[in-house]
Formats: C-alpha cells, structure tokens, sequence
C-alpha cells in the first residue's frame, strides 16, 4: 500500500490586539455623550452641514412662491403697500415729519428692513414645529433651521432693496460714504434676530401660544420703533428707556446712511450693541438647552 501524502495550505491568522484600546485605534469610531457644562454654538459642525443649509433656503424660497402668480415680487409689494398706507396715515393726515424727505422713500426705507426682521422672527420661530418630522427622525444642528430662515429672508430684502434703488433715483437722493455702515448695521441686526428667534423658537416647542401672539407682538414693537417716524419726534426724557429697543437705533442708521448722508448716532448704536449681544447669548443659551428635549416635546 502507497501512501499518498496531500499538502494541507496553511491559513494565516491575524494577529489580535493587544488590547481594546489597540482595536478602536483600527477602527472608525464615534463616541456621542450628552452634553454638559455651558452650551456652546458649534460652528465647525455648522460649516460641515453647509450643504443641508442651502437645501433648507432653497426649500423655503420654493415653498414660499410655489404657485403664486407674481413670485418674488411679493417681497416688494409688502413693504411697499404698506409704505403708500403709511403715507396716507402719517404723510397726510397725521403730518409727521420726515426729515425734509419725501415720506414714500422715508417710510420705505424703514420697512424694507423692519419686514426682513419681522419675517425672519416669524418663521424662525415657527420653524422648529414646521420640521418637527425631521427633528424627531434624523439629527442635524438644530440651528441650522435658524438660519436658514434668516438667509431665505435675505433673499426677499435684496429684491426689496432693488425697488429702493429705483426710488433713490426718481426723488434725486444720492447716496455718500456713508452708505457703507449698511454692512455692520445688517450684521447686528442679524445677531439679535438669531438671538431671538433662538428664545421664540424653544418656548413655541412648549407653548404654541406663542406663535398666535407673534404678529401682535412685532406690531407693537414696530410702533416702538423709528419706521414710520423719526426718532427726534421722541421726547428727550423718555430716549433713554427708548434707546433700549435694539432695533431703534438700528433702523434710525439704515435712515441716516442711506437718505441723510449720516453716520448712526454712536452711542445709541453702542447700547443696541449691548443689549443685542445679551440677547444673543441668552437665546443660545436656552436654545441649546432646550434642543435636547425638542423630539420629545415637539
């Protein structure tokens, strides 16, 4: 009898590792823990979802003018009927005063601006229960809802802007240097609203009350704000306390920078400064503690 010997391959084994440690070095892993100590804005988890934040504008710029007739000319016609009323009211009857400036272009000026915050509180606010399926299904930064409503509004207050341009040339207004504090003006107007919005949005998860006193509430604070006048007309007793509205000072810049040739008075631009920045952090604060609960609650 021949034995016939049949070669056996030989298997190579990896190694294992030395220790647990040594396996998460090879491996992709993340580690998600709750969040504690003071609530931070982070804004390199904001940059890496970029891509779902002009997906957020673009949703909210379609739905906004999806089969409407005249499209994006609405957000001219808003603040410009609203204007010729104005005109009307206060131009007209009323007799306030306007700076020595024809009171369309005055009243214009206010509004187109005081529309951009208006909208932007609104759907901000609201955005957190409109997403609610979104939020309780996938996660994202919360905020970026935030500010995808506050650029989508952008977007209206540069159409709006462009029917302000034409109104600069029919009434001869020509703009100086001065028209550059725009920038800075725009920037904290922008922090106050995301401030806002921030504080707003959380409660309205809780309390939908919120969203049924949000119209009456801009309406008030526009009449304590300097658009349809002007903020000499406020007696010199009372300016203090009145300075203390953020967007007083504000739209009283948008008016000197564009109409008057004018930088904004300083000091008051300082205490909206102030106050904005206190908002700011007070609306970041409770938002990111109250985005934990929001799948629960909304």
């Amino acid at each position: 009898m021949t034995e016939t010997q049949v070669p056996i391959p030989k298997t190579r084994t990896a190694p294992a590792p030395a220790s647990a440690a040594g396996a998460a070095r090879n491996a992709d892993v993340t580690v998600i823990r709750a969040a504690s100590g003071w609530p931070h804005l982070h804004l390199a988890e904001l940059w890496r979802y970029r891509g779902l934040l002009g997906v957020f504008v673009w949703r909210d710029l379609k739905v906004r003018y999806k089969q409407t007739v005249i499209g994006v000319a609405w957000a001219i016609f808003q603040p410009l009927f609203t204007a010729l009323v104005y005109t009307f009211i206060f131009g007209r009857f009323a007799k306030f005063p306007s700076e020595n400036l024809p009171y369309p272009i005055f009243a214009y000026n206010g509004l187109i601006f005081w529309t951009f915050f208006a909208n932007s509180l609104t759907g901000g606010t609201l955005s957190m229960v409109a997403n609610s399926p979104l939020i309780r299904k996938i996660y994202f930064p919360r905020e970026t809802l935030l500010v995808s409503v506050l650029l989508a509004s952008t977007f209206d207050l540069g159409i709006a802007l462009l029917l302000f341009a034409v109104m600069l040339v029919y009434y001869k207004v020509a703009l100086t240097i001065t028209v550059l504090w725009v920038f800075p003006l725009l920037a904290l107007q922008m922090v106050l609203t995301i401030g806002m919005t921030g504080l707003t949005s959380a409660a309205h998860v809780t309390y939908r009350d919120i969203g049924h006193a949000l119209p009456l509430f801009t309406q008030l604070w526009m009449f304590g704000t300097p658009v349809a006048y002007p903020i000499r007309v406020i007696p010199e007793w009372l300016k203090p306390l009145y300075m203390l509205n953020p967007m007083a000072p504000v739209i009283d810049g948008y008016r000197r920078a564009f109409l008057l040739g004018q930088a904004p008075d300083l000091p008051a631009l300082a205490v909206s400064a102030v106050v904005t920045i206190a908002v700011a952090t007070l609306g970041l604060v409770v938002f990111k503690r109250a985005e934990l609960t929001f799948a629960d609650v909304i």
